[in-house]
Parts: C-alpha cells; structure tokens; sequence
C-alpha cells in the first residue's frame, strides 16, 4: 500500500476491511463469488479486504447490498 494514508488512515480502512471479509463471509460467500455478485473484480474485493483500497461511496452501496445490509452495518 502507498504512503498516501496516515497510520490512522491505515488503520481504519483495515477495519472496514475485516468488517466486510467477516459480514461475507457470515453470509457464505466466496470472495469471488461475491465479487461476481456485487459487480466489482475480485481484485479490488481482496484490497477492499486488506485494507488497501479507499472505497467510493458507490462500491459501498454495492457491497452493502450484496450483503443484504443497510449501508450503516458496514461502519459498526
């Protein structure tokens, strides 16, 4: 990951990311079969994951859906 982000950055983005792998992974998917379900490469899904991806808003809304969650789980 670059150096774009501060340590505090980092740190978030990796908690949302563990919160997204844990949701998806209570709800029985791949990450690939995921990734084909809310539209996005299974690429992005793993950076998503690792922490290494600062999502869109939009991706957001994606993942949430795929979830069957409001936008709002993914932050708790």
């Amino acid at each position: 990951m670059e150096n774009r982000y501060s340590p505090a950055d980092r740190k978030y983005l990796r908690r949302f990311g563990a919160r997204v792998r844990a949701l998806r992974r209570a709800a029985g998917y791949s990450q690939e079969a995921f990734a084909l379900e809310v539209g996005l490469d299974r690429t992005y899904m793993g950076g998503v994951e690792r922490g290494e991806r600062n999502l869109a808003l939009l991706n957001v809304r994606k993942i949430a859906a795929g979830l069957k969650i409001p936008e709002g789980e993914l932050f708790k």
